[in-house]
């Protein structure tokens, strides 16, 4: 398929405050709420038709810059700012290009914004893969395809000039190997204030629906995690569920401390069953220092990946080359990283030792809200083919939250699989501990409906209910 040129016309943004029925740490920081952004932009393929694309991802203060000196407010001002730059940059006129081609474009502009700025690679990036998420809905409802039939046919015009460590029959591989799963593995997020028994607690979770995969939140205390770990292995052990388990750290771990927590974990009978149902260990340090030397080899055993370190397109080849094993994909730090990290993947592990563990692509959520957040995330992970993902939003949030009950309405008329009626309430349907995808497959990238834009503000400047 070749790649079709366009031009984007009225780029919009918007925003919509989202409160948390129950707090969520990770790392550092406790969030009540956060505000979800919202894109909308017209698609032009030139010579051919125009189409209305659409995107969302919520704005979680102190991930994407958790320097300490920096507010969580201004933490959240910065990624407005990344939006607000980008859809400058998108509006800007240009000749036609791929879809590919204008995100190279946004890309390199934002870079040169963002660290004259102060602001972090990762918050620069936010911006752009908002704005190339609905470039893809716009472009793939203006061709009449899936977004997974674009990317077979590689009509995005995904090629090496940002990944030189790639050639471009490797991206061509991955991108025709395709082929989504029709359900995906919920990885139940604990949280580090959640708890373990009681009205919302963990063993409410298992009792609620059926779930196989857990991702544990760690602090970045030795012998707290390991007392933590403990209970909920126990927990998870007396239900006798066949399970698998991920943690992060969230980059709360100093190297040492890291090897304290495994020699407790490894030291405890009790663990047994936990240490060998462990999938990977996820960013357990700050990102300042990830790359300052190579993994212990006792760490690299545990097959430790990136994730906040993530942050630019040559970031997961320099941890390759320090001992780590994989990298997260996720929608908000870019649809087209997540693909090209897919195909580095294939070629590390097509490269691989037989005997040795193997590289991953690990899918990873931030709180990804019902509507076109948790769909356009979830299909993408499901078009990469990975069988579980992380899926905290609906845990953190009542249904559709403050959305209008005509928004949730026609979201669920959208996709019946994915969304159910409860109390009263449209909901992810994850009773099954499993997330139904095959009604995202269809014309555009898993929108199937549209946000009701009436109800939302225009991009803002507003740090209401954050923490100072």
């Amino acid at each position: 398929m070749t790649a079709p040129l366009i031009r984007l016309h009225d780029i919009e943004a918007f925003e919509r405050w989202t409160p948390f029925a129950r707090p969520f740490r990770f790392g550092a920081v406790t969030v009540e709420g956060a505000w979800q952004a919202f894109v909308r932009l017209g698609v032009e393929v030139e010579g051919g038709a125009r189409a209305t694309g659409a995107s969302a991802e919520l704005m979680p203060p102190k991930w994407f810059d958790k320097r300490a000196e920096r507010s969580a407010a201004a933490t959240v001002a910065d990624l407005r700012a990344s939006l607000a730059h980008a859809v400058s940059t998108g509006s800007e006129p240009r000749p036609p290009d791929t879809a590919f081609g204008l995100h190279a474009a946004h890309h390199g502009a934002q870079g040169a914004w963002a660290h004259a700025s102060d602001i972090t690679a990762l918050s620069a990036g936010f911006g752009v893969a908002l704005i190339d998420k609905a470039i893809l809905d716009g472009l793939a409802k203006a061709l009449g395809a899936s977004f997974v039939e674009m990317l077979n046919g590689n009509a995005v015009g995904l090629d090496t000039r940002l990944t030189p460590d790639l050639d471009q029959a490797a991206i061509h591989r991955m991108l025709a190997g395709l082929k989504p799963h029709p359900s995906i593995a919920i990885r139940h997020t604990i949280g580090l204030n959640d708890e373990i028994d009681g009205e919302g607690g963990l063993a409410a979770e298992l009792d609620a629906s059926d779930l196989r995969f857990f991702k544990i939140k760690l602090s970045g205390d030795p012998a707290a995690d390991h007392l933590r770990l403990s209970a909920i292995a126990g927990l998870i052990d007396r239900r006798g569920i066949d399970y698998q388990v991920t943690v992060d750290a969230n980059e709360q771990y100093a190297p040492a401390d890291l090897l304290a927590l495994f020699a407790l974990i490894e030291a405890d009978p009790k663990l047994g069953r936990f240490i060998g149902r462990l999938l990977l260990v996820e960013q357990p340090f700050d990102r300042r220092i990830t790359f300052d030397s190579p993994l212990d080899p006792r760490l690299a055993a545990r097959t430790v990946i990136i994730d906040e370190a993530d942050d630019a397109y040559d970031a997961f080849p320099r941890a390759l080359a320090l001992g780590y094993r994989g990298v997260s994909a996720k929608s908000c730090k870019g649809l087209y990283k997540a693909l090209l990290n897919a195909a580095r993947v294939a070629v590390a592990n097509a490269q691989a030792d037989a005997a040795g563990a193997p590289f991953v692509l690990s899918a990873e959520d931030l709180t990804c809200q019902p509507g076109l957040a948790v769909q356009q995330d979830t299909a993408l992970v499901a078009a990469l083919g990975l069988g579980h993902v992380e899926r905290n939003g609906h845990h953190y949030v009542d249904g559709f939250g403050q959305a209008p009950a005509s928004e949730a309405e026609a979201f669920l008329a959208a996709h019946p699989d994915l969304y159910t009626r409860d109390q009263g309430r449209i909901r992810l349907a994850a009773a099954r501990g499993r997330l139904a995808t095959s009604s995202l497959f269809g014309p555009g990238f898993a929108s199937g409906a549209m946000p009701d834009w009436a109800s939302l503000s225009p991009l803002a400047n507003s740090t209401e209910g954050l923490p100072s």
